[in-house]
C-alpha cells in the first residue's frame, strides 16, 4: 500500500511538471522551437501530440543555450507541445506556412518570463516578437513589400550573440514578424557567452531572379587573425537565408587600422557600381572605408578604393553604421547631394554631456570621394542610432534603433524599439528628417484643439499621442511640460535653443539641446518609453527613450500672451 501510495504522489508530482503548448495549426505549417536541456546528464524534449497520439518529438542536449529545431507538421488541426521542466526549458515557438509567411507573419505559440516582450496594446513603434533587439539591418524594398532586418537575440532582453529578426510591412509603420532570418555560427550558438555572431550589414534585390543578397559582419571575439570579417547570403523567398558565404576575410592592408571592421552598407554607385562602405578605426579617428565591385550580382570581386571619411570629433573611436544615399535627385547625376550618415562609437559630447552620436553629412559623391558640403548631428537628443536608410522610388526613407549604448549593454534587461520611419530630403538648404507622411494614419481621434493653447492641463487617455502646436514667431520661448510618473519630463524653447528637458534640472548633463535653434512649429510623438521632437518640418529631431512603460499622463503648453498661432492633440494607434 506504501508503494502504491509513493508511486501515486510520483506520478502527481510528474504531472505537476508537464507544460503544454496548444496550437492549432494549418496544413504544411513550420514549427521553430528553441530548447534546452536542464541539466547535462538528461537531454531536453519536446513531443508533439494531436487526437491520435504522439507523432512526433525534438531534442536537445546542451543544458547551456537553447538549441533551434524545425518541425513540420504536414497535416492541420489542434496539437500539443508537452515537455517536462525538471529537464527542459522552452525558449520561443512559433509556426508559419511558408505559402504565405510574408502576408501573415508568424504565430507565436511561446516565449518565457525572460524574452517576452512589454504587453503595450496601445503603442505604435516597432518592437521584436521576442528577445533583444539594436540596429536596424537590411531596410529596404523587396518584392515589393518594405523589410526591416535587425540585431536580434531571442532568448532574452540583454544583448546576447547576434542573430537577425525579419519584420516586412506595407506602410512602414504596421508590420508583420517573420522567422529568424539569420543566425550566428554553430559554434557560437553552443553557448550565450557574448562572443560574436550575425552583425549589422545591409540588403539589396538579386539582379538575377527574385529575392535578396545579404551583407553582414561575422564577428568571434578573439578569433586570428580577425576577429570581423564580411559575409554574404543569398535568399530566394524573402524569408530563409541561404548557407553565408566569406566576402572579405581581412581588412585592407596598410591602412594602420584596429581590429574594427563590421558593418557593410552596399548600394549602387553614381557610375553603375555596387559600393560597400565599412566602419573602422585608424590613429587618425574613425574612419569610413569605401569597396566596390563590378560584379553585377555584388558577390564577388569587390575591391578596397580607400578612407572615404576621417572623422575624429567628440573624442570618438570607430565609426559604425555607416550609410550614403542620394537625397535630392538621381544617383547617376552630378549635381544631387547625397547624405552620408554614421554612428560616433564611444563618442561624448562635452558640452552636453551627450554620448554615442549620430552625424549627417550632405554633399556630393562621385563614386569614389565624398565632398562635404556641411555635416551636422542627425538627432540632438541621441537616441536615434545606427540609421539606416535607402531610396524608396524617389524618397529617402530610414529608421534608427532608439536607444542608445550608454543606457545598456550585455548585462541590462533592455526591451527596446525602433523609431518613428523618417524620410530625408533637402528645402532652402537644410535637410529636414520629418517622420514618414503614413505617421498621420497612426491618428486615431482629436483629443484637444483648444484647452492646450489655452495653458490648460490635457489628460491623456493613455500615453499614445500626437501634439502639433505652432508659434506666430519663430523662436518664441514655451514650455511644454509633460506628467510622467517616474521623470520630470518637458519640451521648451528659450534663449540657448530648442531642448528635450528629461530628470534634473536643466543644468544636469547630459543635456538634449538643438542649441541656437528658433523654431515655429512642433510635432510631438509620445508613445510608451519613447519621445520623439520634430521642428519645422524635421529641421530638428529629437528622440530620447523614456525609462520604464508608464505612460505620460497629461500635458501643459506654457507660452506669452499670443505666443500659440493653434495647438492639437490626437490619441493615436496601429
Amino acid at each position: 500500500m506504501e508503494r502504491v501510495i509513493a508511486m501515486d504522489q510520483m506520478n502527481n508530482a510528474a504531472e505537476e511538471t508537464i507544460r503544454v503548448i496548444h496550437a492549432d495549426l494549418p496544413v504544411n505549417a513550420t514549427l521553430h522551437l528553441w530548447l534546452k536541456a536542464v541539466s547535462p546528464e538528461t537531454p531536453g524534449s519536446l513531443s508533439l501530440h494531436s487526437v491520435n497520439g504522439k507523432f512526433g518529438e525534438v531534442q536537445a542536449i546542451n543544458a547551456e543555450e537553447h538549441s533551434f529545431r524545425i518541425y513540420q507538421v504536414f497535416g492541420g488541426g489542434p496539437i500539443e507541445l508537452r515537455y517536462d521542466s525538471r529537464d527542459t526549458t522552452v525558449s520561443v515557438a512559433y509556426w508559419f506556412t511558408a505559402s504565405d509567411v510574408l502576408e501573415t507573419g508568424i504565430t507565436i505559440l511561446h516565449t518565457s518570463p525572460a524574452n517576452q516582450p512589454p504587453d503595450l496594446a496601445a503603442s505604435y513603434h516597432f518592437r521584436p516578437p521576442f528577445g533583444w533587439m539594436n540596429d536596424p539591418n537590411g531596410f529596404g524594398r523587396f518584392g515589393g513589400r518594405p523589410h526591416l532586418f535587425y540585431q536580434h537575440y531571442s532568448h532574452g532582453r540583454m544583448w546576447n550573440n547576434m542573430h537577425w529578426g525579419h519584420a516586412v510591412s506595407s506602410d512602414y509603420l504596421r508590420w508583420r514578424h517573420m522567422p529568424v532570418f539569420l543566425f550566428p555560427s554553430e559554434d557560437l550558438t553552443a553557448r550565450p557567452d557574448k562572443r560574436g555572431g550575425a552583425f549589422s550589414g545591409s540588403a539589396i534585390p538579386l539582379s538575377n531572379g527574385p529575392g535578396i543578397r545579404v551583407f553582414f559582419t561575422e564577428k568571434v571575439n578573439g578569433r586570428i587573425p580577425e576577429q570581423e570579417i564580411q559575409m554574404t547570403a543569398t535568399s530566394a523567398d524573402l524569408f530563409t537565408a541561404g548557407e553565408a558565404s566569406v566576402l572579405l576575410a581581412q581588412r585592407p592592408a596598410g591602412e594602420g587600422l584596429s581590429p574594427d571592421f563590421r558593418d557593410p552598407y552596399v548600394f549602387k554607385g553614381p557610375d553603375g557600381l555596387w559600393k560597400m562602405l565599412l566602419g573602422s578605426q585608424s590613429e587618425e579617428g574613425g574612419v569610413i572605408l569605401l569597396y566596390d565591385t563590378d560584379d553585377p550580382q555584388a558577390a564577388s570581386g569587390w575591391t578596397y578604393r580607400g578612407k572615404l571619411l576621417v572623422d575624429s570629433r567628440y573624442r570618438t573611436t570607430a565609426l559604425e553604421c555607416p550609410c550614403l544615399l542620394p537625397i535630392d535627385g538621381e544617383a547617376t547625376d552630378p549635381k544631387t547631394r547625397w547624405a552620408l550618415i554614421y554612428g560616433l562609437m564611444h563618442s561624448l559630447d562635452e558640452k552636453t554631456g551627450r554620448r554615442n552620436l549620430t552625424m549627417v553629412d550632405v554633399g556630393w559623391f562621385d563614386g569614389k570621394t565624398f565632398s562635404r558640403e556641411f555635416s551636422r548631428e542627425l538627432d540632438f537628443a541621441a537616441d536615434n542610432y545606427a540609421f539606416q536608410a535607402f531610396t524608396d522610388g524617389q524618397v529617402p526613407v530610414g529608421i534608427g534603433w532608439l536607444g542608445n549604448w550608454i543606457d545598456t549593454g550585455p548585462t541590462v534587461d533592455f526591451p527596446s524599439a525602433m523609431t518613428l520611419p523618417r524620410t530625408l530630403r533637402l528645402e532652402n538648404g537644410q535637410l529636414l528628417t520629418p517622420p514618414i507622411g503614413t505617421a498621420e494614419s497612426l491618428r486615431s481621434h482629436i483629443l484637444d484643439r483648444t484647452r492646450l493653447a489655452a495653458g490648460n492641463v490635457v489628460t491623456f487617455l493613455n500615453g499614445a499621442v500626437e501634439i502639433l502646436f505652432d508659434l506666430a514667431e519663430a523662436g518664441l520661448p514655451f514650455e511644454l511640460t509633460l506628467d510622467h510618473p517616474d521623470v520630470p519630463l518637458a519640451v521648451a524653447q528659450g534663449e540657448a535653443g530648442l531642448f528635450i528637458h528629461y530628470g534634473g534640472d536643466e543644468a544636469a548633463t547630459p543635456r538634449y539641446l538643438a542649441e541656437g535653434a528658433r523654431v515655429s512649429r512642433l510635432r510631438i510623438f509620445l508613445d510608451y518609453g519613447s519621445i520623439e521632437v520634430f521642428a519645422d518640418g524635421g529641421r530638428y529631431a529629437g528622440t530620447k527613450r523614456i525609462e520604464g512603460f508608464e505612460p505620460v499622463r497629461s500635458a501643459r503648453l506654457i507660452a506669452g500672451d499670443g505666443a500659440i498661432i493653434s495647438a492639437t492633440i490626437w490619441a493615436l494607434r496601429l
